[in-house]
């Protein structure tokens, strides 16, 4: 069976800028980018408490 993909979508929550950025791919893959485009976008610092929240907030893609 393959993996389920997952997904991260800036709309859906609250940032300065308004991104739209919207990524999926595998959890490890969603998460080294988002991770990068919160730390390039949204000036975050890549910690591992960021790493938590983003995994948290991805959702697993519809069929």
């Amino acid at each position: 069976m393959k993996e389920k993909r997952k997904v991260i979508d800036c709309r859906l929550f609250p940032s300065d800028n308004k991104c739209t950025l919207a990524l999926s791919g595998t959890e490890e893959e969603v998460l080294k980018a988002a991770t990068e485009h919160a730390v390039s976008s949204h000036g975050e610092k890549d910690t591992p408490e960021l790493k938590e929240e983003i995994r948290k907030m991805m959702k697993e893609e519809s069929d």
